[in-house]
Protein backbone atom coordinates (compact mmCIF):
# COMPACT_ATOMS: atom_id res chain seq x y z
CA UNK A 1 0.00 0.00 0.00
CA UNK A 2 1.00 3.32 -0.86
CA UNK A 3 2.29 5.53 1.94
CA UNK A 4 -0.13 8.04 0.72
CA UNK A 5 -3.87 7.91 2.37
CA UNK A 6 -6.32 7.56 0.05
CA UNK A 7 -8.74 9.99 0.14
CA UNK A 8 -12.17 8.57 -0.56
CA UNK A 9 -14.05 11.46 0.70
CA UNK A 10 -14.84 13.68 -2.81
CA UNK A 11 -16.09 16.60 -1.12
CA UNK A 12 -13.31 19.40 -0.40
CA UNK A 13 -13.74 21.81 3.13
CA UNK A 14 -15.02 25.25 2.57
CA UNK A 15 -12.00 27.41 1.44
CA UNK A 16 -12.51 30.01 4.54
CA UNK A 17 -12.75 27.20 6.85
CA UNK A 18 -9.16 25.80 5.57
CA UNK A 19 -7.55 29.05 5.58
CA UNK A 20 -8.88 29.46 9.29
CA UNK A 21 -7.20 25.90 10.01
CA UNK A 22 -4.18 26.63 7.90
CA UNK A 23 -3.32 29.78 9.82
CA UNK A 24 -3.52 28.15 13.01
CA UNK A 25 -1.34 24.88 12.00
CA UNK A 26 1.31 27.43 10.79
CA UNK A 27 0.70 29.71 14.00
CA UNK A 28 0.56 26.63 16.43
CA UNK A 29 3.36 25.20 14.98
CA UNK A 30 5.63 28.01 14.97
CA UNK A 31 5.40 27.45 18.95
CA UNK A 32 8.34 25.53 20.31
CA UNK A 33 8.53 21.54 21.02
CA UNK A 34 5.82 20.98 23.72
CA UNK A 35 8.73 20.30 25.81
CA UNK A 36 10.06 23.69 25.51
CA UNK A 37 6.33 25.68 25.82
CA UNK A 38 6.21 24.36 29.34
CA UNK A 39 9.33 24.69 30.00
CA UNK A 40 9.17 28.47 29.70
CA UNK A 41 5.37 28.07 30.79
CA UNK A 42 7.00 27.23 34.45
CA UNK A 43 8.96 30.20 33.88
CA UNK A 44 5.86 32.46 33.20
CA UNK A 45 4.23 31.21 36.51
CA UNK A 46 6.95 32.12 38.51
CA UNK A 47 6.66 36.18 37.04
CA UNK A 48 3.09 36.21 37.46
CA UNK A 49 3.16 34.58 40.80
CA UNK A 50 5.27 37.17 41.82
CA UNK A 51 3.80 40.30 40.24
CA UNK A 52 -0.15 38.77 41.33
CA UNK A 53 1.29 37.42 44.67
CA UNK A 54 1.24 41.96 45.79
CA UNK A 55 -1.85 42.18 45.35
CA UNK A 56 -5.34 41.18 47.16
CA UNK A 57 -8.76 40.21 45.15
CA UNK A 58 -11.38 39.77 47.55
CA UNK A 59 -12.20 36.34 46.38
CA UNK A 60 -13.52 33.49 49.21
CA UNK A 61 -12.61 29.98 48.29
CA UNK A 62 -16.22 28.24 48.07
CA UNK A 63 -14.44 25.07 49.98
CA UNK A 64 -12.19 26.57 52.46
CA UNK A 65 -14.08 29.58 52.81
CA UNK A 66 -10.50 31.48 52.76
CA UNK A 67 -9.15 34.43 50.73
CA UNK A 68 -7.70 33.62 47.64
CA UNK A 69 -4.28 34.72 47.39
CA UNK A 70 -1.55 34.11 44.95
CA UNK A 71 1.06 32.42 45.91
CA UNK A 72 4.95 33.94 45.35
CA UNK A 73 6.93 31.11 43.73
CA UNK A 74 10.01 33.13 43.56
CA UNK A 75 11.10 33.25 46.79
CA UNK A 76 14.06 31.45 48.18
CA UNK A 77 11.55 28.99 50.23
CA UNK A 78 9.76 28.29 47.30
CA UNK A 79 12.53 27.47 44.85
CA UNK A 80 14.06 25.06 47.36
CA UNK A 81 10.79 23.48 47.73
CA UNK A 82 10.78 23.05 44.11
CA UNK A 83 14.44 21.31 43.93
CA UNK A 84 13.44 19.18 46.63
CA UNK A 85 9.94 17.90 44.80
CA UNK A 86 11.19 17.64 40.79
CA UNK A 87 11.76 14.05 40.90
CA UNK A 88 8.33 13.13 42.82
CA UNK A 89 6.56 15.75 40.55
CA UNK A 90 7.69 13.88 37.66
CA UNK A 91 7.35 10.42 38.95
CA UNK A 92 4.28 11.86 40.13
CA UNK A 93 2.41 12.79 36.90
CA UNK A 94 -0.49 10.24 36.90
CA UNK A 95 0.04 9.89 33.10
CA UNK A 96 3.31 9.29 32.49
CA UNK A 97 2.53 5.17 34.83
CA UNK A 98 -1.07 4.96 33.01
CA UNK A 99 0.25 5.49 29.72
CA UNK A 100 4.11 3.45 30.17
CA UNK A 101 2.22 0.52 31.87
CA UNK A 102 -0.96 0.34 29.65
CA UNK A 103 2.03 0.66 26.57
CA UNK A 104 3.64 -2.43 28.03
CA UNK A 105 1.13 -4.65 27.56
CA UNK A 106 -0.33 -3.11 24.07
CA UNK A 107 3.62 -3.57 22.74
CA UNK A 108 3.30 -7.31 23.04
CA UNK A 109 -0.20 -8.28 21.57
CA UNK A 110 1.28 -5.48 18.84
CA UNK A 111 4.59 -7.08 18.44
CA UNK A 112 3.43 -10.76 18.33
CA UNK A 113 0.50 -10.00 15.86
CA UNK A 114 -2.96 -10.30 17.73
CA UNK A 115 -4.10 -6.81 17.29
CA UNK A 116 -3.12 -6.99 13.55
CA UNK A 117 -5.00 -10.44 13.13
CA UNK A 118 -7.86 -8.50 15.46
CA UNK A 119 -8.11 -5.65 12.92
CA UNK A 120 -8.25 -7.35 9.92
CA UNK A 121 -10.97 -9.47 11.24
CA UNK A 122 -12.99 -6.72 12.64
CA UNK A 123 -12.39 -4.65 8.71
CA UNK A 124 -13.56 -7.93 7.32
CA UNK A 125 -17.33 -7.47 9.09
CA UNK A 126 -17.62 -3.65 9.32
CA UNK A 127 -19.02 -1.95 6.31
CA UNK A 128 -16.48 0.64 4.97
CA UNK A 129 -18.41 3.51 5.72
CA UNK A 130 -19.13 2.79 9.41
CA UNK A 131 -15.55 2.89 10.63
CA UNK A 132 -15.75 6.20 11.73
CA UNK A 133 -18.93 6.06 13.47
CA UNK A 134 -17.92 2.92 15.33
CA UNK A 135 -14.76 3.85 15.97
CA UNK A 136 -15.95 6.99 17.54
CA UNK A 137 -18.61 5.25 19.58
CA UNK A 138 -15.75 2.60 21.38
CA UNK A 139 -13.78 5.92 22.33
CA UNK A 140 -17.17 7.40 24.07
CA UNK A 141 -17.44 4.04 26.06
CA UNK A 142 -13.76 3.81 26.97
CA UNK A 143 -14.60 6.45 29.39
CA UNK A 144 -16.05 3.47 31.68
CA UNK A 145 -12.17 2.27 31.59
CA UNK A 146 -11.26 5.82 33.29
CA UNK A 147 -8.24 6.88 30.69
CA UNK A 148 -8.03 3.83 28.70
CA UNK A 149 -9.23 5.55 25.50
CA UNK A 150 -6.13 7.70 25.75
CA UNK A 151 -3.38 5.04 25.60
CA UNK A 152 -5.47 2.36 23.69
CA UNK A 153 -8.15 3.57 21.54
CA UNK A 154 -6.62 6.78 19.98
CA UNK A 155 -3.64 5.04 18.69
CA UNK A 156 -5.65 2.01 17.25
CA UNK A 157 -7.56 4.69 15.57
CA UNK A 158 -4.71 5.95 13.08
CA UNK A 159 -4.05 1.84 12.70
CA UNK A 160 -7.21 1.45 11.71
CA UNK A 161 -8.02 3.96 9.26
CA UNK A 162 -4.31 3.45 8.13
CA UNK A 163 -4.77 -0.27 7.31
CA UNK A 164 -8.46 0.92 5.91
CA UNK A 165 -6.68 3.37 3.06
CA UNK A 166 -8.02 6.37 4.57
CA UNK A 167 -5.23 9.02 6.62
CA UNK A 168 -4.39 7.66 9.77
CA UNK A 169 -4.05 11.14 11.70
CA UNK A 170 -8.13 11.18 10.54
CA UNK A 171 -8.73 7.81 12.57
CA UNK A 172 -6.39 9.46 15.71
CA UNK A 173 -8.94 12.81 15.49
CA UNK A 174 -11.78 11.09 15.34
CA UNK A 175 -10.74 8.67 18.48
CA UNK A 176 -9.70 11.60 20.43
CA UNK A 177 -13.35 13.18 19.25
CA UNK A 178 -15.02 10.12 21.13
CA UNK A 179 -12.61 9.86 23.99
CA UNK A 180 -11.38 13.63 25.28
CA UNK A 181 -14.29 15.86 23.24
CA UNK A 182 -17.15 13.46 24.36
CA UNK A 183 -15.75 13.27 27.86
CA UNK A 184 -19.29 13.77 29.28
CA UNK A 185 -21.22 11.43 26.41
CA UNK A 186 -21.45 7.41 27.69
CA UNK A 187 -23.97 4.83 28.03
CA UNK A 188 -22.82 3.58 31.12
CA UNK A 189 -21.95 5.21 34.41
CA UNK A 190 -18.25 5.76 35.20
CA UNK A 191 -16.46 6.60 38.02
CA UNK A 192 -16.60 10.72 37.08
CA UNK A 193 -20.66 10.64 37.81
CA UNK A 194 -20.46 10.53 41.73
CA UNK A 195 -17.42 12.23 41.82
CA UNK A 196 -19.41 15.30 40.10
CA UNK A 197 -22.73 14.83 41.89
CA UNK A 198 -20.47 14.98 45.29
CA UNK A 199 -19.63 18.49 44.49
CA UNK A 200 -22.90 19.30 43.11
CA UNK A 201 -25.05 17.92 46.25
CA UNK A 202 -22.58 20.17 48.29
CA UNK A 203 -22.74 23.70 46.57
CA UNK A 204 -27.15 22.56 46.16
CA UNK A 205 -26.85 22.22 50.33
CA UNK A 206 -25.74 25.97 50.54
CA UNK A 207 -29.39 27.38 49.64
CA UNK A 208 -31.53 23.78 50.84
CA UNK A 209 -29.08 21.72 53.35
CA UNK A 210 -31.91 18.59 52.69
CA UNK A 211 -31.13 18.86 48.81
CA UNK A 212 -29.79 15.12 47.66
CA UNK A 213 -28.45 15.02 44.07
CA UNK A 214 -28.44 11.33 42.46
CA UNK A 215 -25.28 10.32 41.04
CA UNK A 216 -26.65 9.18 38.33
CA UNK A 217 -28.77 12.47 37.91
CA UNK A 218 -27.16 13.36 34.23
CA UNK A 219 -27.34 9.64 33.01
CA UNK A 220 -30.18 10.14 30.15
CA UNK A 221 -28.78 13.20 28.69
CA UNK A 222 -25.17 11.50 28.66
CA UNK A 223 -26.65 8.52 27.03
CA UNK A 224 -28.87 10.67 24.49
CA UNK A 225 -25.22 12.76 23.88
CA UNK A 226 -23.57 9.70 22.69
CA UNK A 227 -25.80 9.73 19.41
CA UNK A 228 -24.90 13.54 19.16
CA UNK A 229 -21.15 13.01 19.77
CA UNK A 230 -20.82 10.29 17.22
CA UNK A 231 -23.37 11.92 14.58
CA UNK A 232 -20.93 14.95 15.20
CA UNK A 233 -17.55 13.34 14.59
CA UNK A 234 -18.55 11.20 12.01
CA UNK A 235 -19.58 14.62 9.94
CA UNK A 236 -16.84 16.64 10.96
CA UNK A 237 -14.27 13.13 10.23
CA UNK A 238 -15.07 12.06 6.63
CA UNK A 239 -16.30 15.86 4.99
CA UNK A 240 -14.14 18.68 6.79
CA UNK A 241 -10.71 16.50 8.38
CA UNK A 242 -10.27 14.14 5.54
CA UNK A 243 -9.99 16.22 2.82
CA UNK A 244 -7.83 19.09 4.20
CA UNK A 245 -5.59 15.65 5.32
CA UNK A 246 -5.49 14.50 1.55
CA UNK A 247 -2.86 17.44 0.85
CA UNK A 248 -1.06 16.58 4.16
CA UNK A 249 1.24 12.95 2.52
CA UNK A 250 2.52 10.23 5.01
CA UNK A 251 6.00 9.96 6.04
CA UNK A 252 7.75 7.89 3.53
CA UNK A 253 9.77 5.82 7.11
CA UNK A 254 6.59 6.10 9.03
CA UNK A 255 5.10 3.08 10.28
CA UNK A 256 3.45 0.90 7.39
CA UNK A 257 -0.36 0.32 7.19
CA UNK A 258 -1.17 -3.46 8.68
CA UNK A 259 -1.26 -5.78 5.89
CA UNK A 260 -5.15 -6.78 5.85
CA UNK A 261 -5.35 -9.39 3.28
CA UNK A 262 -6.46 -12.49 4.24
CA UNK A 263 -5.12 -13.95 7.05
CA UNK A 264 -3.41 -17.31 7.70
CA UNK A 265 -5.22 -20.87 9.14
CA UNK A 266 -2.56 -20.58 11.80
CA UNK A 267 -2.92 -16.86 11.91
CA UNK A 268 -6.69 -17.46 12.01
CA UNK A 269 -6.10 -20.28 15.03
CA UNK A 270 -3.57 -18.16 17.33
CA UNK A 271 -5.77 -15.49 17.28
CA UNK A 272 -9.05 -17.78 18.54
CA UNK A 273 -6.90 -19.12 20.89
CA UNK A 274 -5.45 -15.85 22.43
CA UNK A 275 -8.99 -14.54 22.13
CA UNK A 276 -10.22 -17.43 24.08
CA UNK A 277 -7.14 -16.39 26.68
CA UNK A 278 -7.89 -13.14 26.97
CA UNK A 279 -12.33 -14.30 27.63
CA UNK A 280 -11.02 -16.25 29.96
CA UNK A 281 -9.11 -13.31 31.82
CA UNK A 282 -12.30 -11.32 31.15
CA UNK A 283 -14.61 -14.32 32.90
CA UNK A 284 -12.60 -14.16 35.90
CA UNK A 285 -12.72 -10.53 36.94
CA UNK A 286 -16.02 -10.60 36.32
CA UNK A 287 -16.52 -13.59 38.74
CA UNK A 288 -14.00 -11.96 41.10
CA UNK A 289 -16.50 -9.08 40.96
CA UNK A 290 -19.69 -10.39 42.04
CA UNK A 291 -19.47 -10.75 45.73
CA UNK A 292 -20.61 -7.91 47.61
CA UNK A 293 -17.92 -8.34 49.73
CA UNK A 294 -15.24 -8.48 46.64
CA UNK A 295 -12.09 -6.96 47.57
CA UNK A 296 -12.10 -5.36 44.31
CA UNK A 297 -15.19 -2.80 45.31
CA UNK A 298 -15.49 -0.16 46.94
CA UNK A 299 -15.78 -0.30 50.98
CA UNK A 300 -19.63 0.70 50.25
CA UNK A 301 -19.87 -2.45 47.79
CA UNK A 302 -19.98 -0.10 44.82
CA UNK A 303 -18.01 -1.30 41.65
CA UNK A 304 -17.55 1.77 39.78
CA UNK A 305 -17.09 4.30 42.21
CA UNK A 306 -13.03 5.94 42.36
CA UNK A 307 -12.26 4.58 45.60
CA UNK A 308 -13.00 0.74 43.95
CA UNK A 309 -9.53 -1.11 43.49
CA UNK A 310 -11.11 -2.23 40.03
CA UNK A 311 -11.25 1.19 38.76
CA UNK A 312 -7.90 2.11 40.76
CA UNK A 313 -6.70 -1.00 38.42
CA UNK A 314 -8.15 -0.54 35.06
CA UNK A 315 -4.01 -0.01 33.47
CA UNK A 316 -2.45 -3.02 35.56
CA UNK A 317 -5.64 -4.65 34.10
CA UNK A 318 -4.96 -3.42 30.29
CA UNK A 319 -1.73 -4.56 30.93
CA UNK A 320 -2.32 -8.31 31.85
CA UNK A 321 -5.47 -8.34 29.45
CA UNK A 322 -3.21 -7.45 26.26
CA UNK A 323 0.18 -9.60 27.81
CA UNK A 324 -1.63 -12.60 27.93
CA UNK A 325 -3.21 -12.92 24.66
CA UNK A 326 -0.03 -11.51 22.94
CA UNK A 327 1.90 -14.70 24.30
CA UNK A 328 -0.57 -17.16 23.31
CA UNK A 329 -0.87 -15.81 20.03
CA UNK A 330 2.84 -14.87 19.62
CA UNK A 331 4.03 -18.61 20.77
CA UNK A 332 1.39 -19.94 18.10
CA UNK A 333 2.16 -18.23 15.29
CA UNK A 334 5.27 -18.25 15.77
CA UNK A 335 6.40 -14.75 16.18
CA UNK A 336 7.71 -15.25 19.83
CA UNK A 337 9.81 -17.86 19.81
CA UNK A 338 11.56 -17.58 22.85
CA UNK A 339 10.19 -15.58 26.36
CA UNK A 340 12.95 -13.22 25.69
CA UNK A 341 11.00 -12.34 22.45
CA UNK A 342 8.73 -10.88 24.90
CA UNK A 343 11.13 -8.65 26.80
CA UNK A 344 12.43 -7.42 23.85
CA UNK A 345 8.86 -6.18 22.06
CA UNK A 346 8.44 -4.25 25.22
CA UNK A 347 11.69 -2.64 25.39
CA UNK A 348 11.36 -1.64 21.61
CA UNK A 349 7.35 -0.20 22.74
CA UNK A 350 9.35 1.76 25.48
CA UNK A 351 12.05 2.62 23.33
CA UNK A 352 9.22 4.74 20.90
CA UNK A 353 7.82 6.63 24.53
CA UNK A 354 11.09 8.80 24.78
CA UNK A 355 9.78 12.06 23.58
CA UNK A 356 6.59 11.80 25.59
CA UNK A 357 8.53 10.93 28.64
CA UNK A 358 11.15 14.20 28.69
CA UNK A 359 7.73 16.37 27.72
CA UNK A 360 6.12 14.34 30.67
CA UNK A 361 8.85 15.92 32.89
CA UNK A 362 8.78 19.60 31.84
CA UNK A 363 4.57 18.98 32.06
CA UNK A 364 4.63 18.28 35.68
CA UNK A 365 6.56 20.80 36.76
CA UNK A 366 4.69 23.13 35.43
CA UNK A 367 1.41 21.51 35.73
CA UNK A 368 2.06 21.68 39.96
CA UNK A 369 3.77 25.44 39.83
CA UNK A 370 0.27 26.60 38.27
CA UNK A 371 -1.44 24.53 41.23
CA UNK A 372 0.89 26.11 43.78
CA UNK A 373 0.42 29.80 42.26
CA UNK A 374 -3.08 29.73 42.86
CA UNK A 375 -3.66 31.37 38.99
CA UNK A 376 -5.92 28.85 37.90
CA UNK A 377 -8.39 29.54 40.52
CA UNK A 378 -7.81 33.04 40.52
CA UNK A 379 -8.91 33.02 36.94
CA UNK A 380 -12.13 30.56 37.43
CA UNK A 381 -13.68 32.11 40.93
CA UNK A 382 -12.98 35.56 38.93
CA UNK A 383 -15.20 34.65 35.89
CA UNK A 384 -17.60 32.51 37.80
CA UNK A 385 -18.19 35.78 39.60
CA UNK A 386 -18.75 38.11 36.86
CA UNK A 387 -21.00 35.49 34.97
CA UNK A 388 -23.06 36.02 38.35
CA UNK A 389 -22.88 39.57 38.37
CA UNK A 390 -23.88 40.09 34.79
CA UNK A 391 -27.41 38.71 36.40
CA UNK A 392 -28.80 37.14 32.56
CA UNK A 393 -32.11 35.18 31.82
CA UNK A 394 -31.97 31.39 32.47
CA UNK A 395 -31.11 29.93 28.80
CA UNK A 396 -29.01 32.61 28.18
CA UNK A 397 -26.94 32.27 31.85
CA UNK A 398 -26.56 28.33 30.85
CA UNK A 399 -24.89 29.28 27.77
CA UNK A 400 -22.50 31.34 29.37
CA UNK A 401 -21.77 29.28 31.96
CA UNK A 402 -20.68 26.59 28.88
CA UNK A 403 -18.38 28.93 27.09
CA UNK A 404 -17.01 30.32 30.55
CA UNK A 405 -16.32 26.49 32.05
CA UNK A 406 -15.14 25.83 28.41
CA UNK A 407 -12.51 28.75 29.00
CA UNK A 408 -11.62 27.77 32.28
CA UNK A 409 -10.87 24.50 31.04
CA UNK A 410 -7.87 25.80 28.82
CA UNK A 411 -6.19 26.54 32.22
CA UNK A 412 -7.68 24.16 34.44
CA UNK A 413 -7.50 20.51 33.73
CA UNK A 414 -9.08 18.34 36.30
CA UNK A 415 -13.25 18.36 35.81
CA UNK A 416 -13.23 17.47 40.01
CA UNK A 417 -10.94 20.61 40.33
CA UNK A 418 -12.66 23.11 38.26
CA UNK A 419 -16.23 21.66 39.93
CA UNK A 420 -15.16 22.56 43.02
CA UNK A 421 -14.37 25.69 41.92
CA UNK A 422 -17.41 27.24 39.81
CA UNK A 423 -20.02 25.19 41.41
CA UNK A 424 -20.55 26.30 44.83
CA UNK A 425 -20.86 29.34 42.70
CA UNK A 426 -23.28 28.55 40.05
CA UNK A 427 -25.18 26.11 41.31
CA UNK A 428 -26.92 27.81 44.46
CA UNK A 429 -27.04 31.00 42.08
CA UNK A 430 -29.41 28.73 39.06
CA UNK A 431 -31.12 27.32 41.75
CA UNK A 432 -32.84 30.86 42.91
CA UNK A 433 -34.41 31.24 39.65
CA UNK A 434 -35.34 27.82 39.54
CA UNK A 435 -32.60 25.82 37.30
CA UNK A 436 -32.29 22.53 38.93
CA UNK A 437 -28.40 21.62 40.41
CA UNK A 438 -28.40 18.27 37.96
CA UNK A 439 -29.37 20.84 34.82
CA UNK A 440 -26.12 23.11 35.88
CA UNK A 441 -24.27 20.01 36.58
CA UNK A 442 -25.04 18.66 32.79
CA UNK A 443 -24.20 22.37 31.53
CA UNK A 444 -20.79 22.21 33.00
CA UNK A 445 -20.15 18.70 31.93
CA UNK A 446 -20.70 20.19 28.52
CA UNK A 447 -18.16 23.19 28.91
CA UNK A 448 -15.43 21.05 30.20
CA UNK A 449 -15.36 18.55 27.32
CA UNK A 450 -15.80 20.49 24.43
CA UNK A 451 -12.61 22.39 24.84
CA UNK A 452 -10.10 19.30 26.22
CA UNK A 453 -9.14 18.65 22.21
CA UNK A 454 -7.80 21.85 21.73
CA UNK A 455 -6.08 22.53 25.25
CA UNK A 456 -2.52 22.02 25.53
CA UNK A 457 -2.73 21.89 29.26
CA UNK A 458 -4.66 18.60 28.91
CA UNK A 459 -1.97 16.02 30.00
CA UNK A 460 -2.64 13.53 27.27
CA UNK A 461 -2.49 16.16 24.88
CA UNK A 462 1.05 15.81 23.72
CA UNK A 463 0.99 12.11 24.11
CA UNK A 464 -1.77 12.19 20.82
CA UNK A 465 0.76 14.90 19.13
CA UNK A 466 3.36 11.75 19.87
CA UNK A 467 0.83 9.17 18.39
CA UNK A 468 0.72 11.68 15.41
CA UNK A 469 4.45 11.96 14.58
CA UNK A 470 4.27 8.27 13.99
CA UNK A 471 3.22 9.08 10.41
CA UNK A 472 3.48 12.95 9.97
CA UNK A 473 6.95 13.35 11.64
CA UNK A 474 6.29 17.46 11.36
CA UNK A 475 3.41 17.56 13.21
CA UNK A 476 3.21 19.69 16.28
CA UNK A 477 0.97 21.40 18.71
CA UNK A 478 -0.72 23.53 15.97
CA UNK A 479 -0.97 20.43 13.67
CA UNK A 480 -3.11 18.87 16.53
CA UNK A 481 -4.94 22.07 17.48
CA UNK A 482 -5.96 22.96 13.58
CA UNK A 483 -7.37 19.23 13.33
CA UNK A 484 -9.38 19.07 16.20
CA UNK A 485 -10.47 22.26 16.31
CA UNK A 486 -13.52 21.55 13.81
CA UNK A 487 -14.64 19.03 16.32
CA UNK A 488 -14.51 21.23 19.24
CA UNK A 489 -16.83 24.32 17.59
CA UNK A 490 -19.28 21.86 16.42
CA UNK A 491 -19.44 19.91 19.74
CA UNK A 492 -19.79 23.40 21.43
CA UNK A 493 -22.46 24.52 19.52
CA UNK A 494 -24.40 21.42 18.61
CA UNK A 495 -24.12 20.49 22.45
CA UNK A 496 -25.09 23.72 23.56
CA UNK A 497 -28.38 23.55 21.50
CA UNK A 498 -28.93 20.49 22.39
CA UNK A 499 -28.93 20.97 26.07
CA UNK A 500 -31.33 23.54 25.29
CA UNK A 501 -33.54 21.56 23.19
CA UNK A 502 -33.48 18.95 25.93
CA UNK A 503 -34.85 21.83 28.75
CA UNK A 504 -37.53 23.03 26.98
CA UNK A 505 -38.73 19.57 26.06
CA UNK A 506 -38.66 18.65 29.91
CA UNK A 507 -37.19 15.12 29.48
CA UNK A 508 -35.42 14.09 32.79
CA UNK A 509 -31.83 14.53 32.88
CA UNK A 510 -31.24 11.29 34.27
CA UNK A 511 -32.16 9.45 37.54
CA UNK A 512 -33.93 12.70 39.13
CA UNK A 513 -33.43 14.23 42.54
CA UNK A 514 -36.26 15.99 44.49
CA UNK A 515 -36.53 18.92 43.09
CA UNK A 516 -37.54 19.62 38.83
CA UNK A 517 -36.01 22.56 36.25
CA UNK A 518 -38.23 24.84 34.99
CA UNK A 519 -37.73 27.48 32.31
Amino acid sequence: MSNQAVNKTPNESPSAMNKFLNFIERTGNKIPDPALLFFWGLILVWVLSAVFSQFEFGLIHPVSGQAVEVNNLLTGEAFANFLATMVKNFTGFAPLGIVLVAMLGVGVAEASGFINTGLKKMLNVTPAKFITPVLILVAIVSHTAADAGYVLVIPLGGIIFHAAGRHPLAGIAAAFAGVSGGFAANFIPSGIDPLLAGFTQEAAQILDPEYVVNPLSNLFFTGLSSLLIVAIGWYITDRVIEPRLSQTPIDEDAEEAPDMGSFTELESKAFSRAGWAMMAGIAVLFLALIPETSPLRSPTGEITAFNAPVMQSIVPLIFILFVIPGVVYGRIAGTFKASDDVIKSMSATMSSMGSFMVMAFFIAQFLVAFTQSNLGTLLALSGAQLLQAMNLPGQVTIVGMILLTAFVNLLVGSASAKWALIGPIMVPMLMAVGISPELTQAAYRVGDSVSNIISPMMVFFPLVVVYMQRYVKSSGIGSLASMMMPYSIAMLIGWTVFLLIYWAIGIPLGIQAPYTYTM
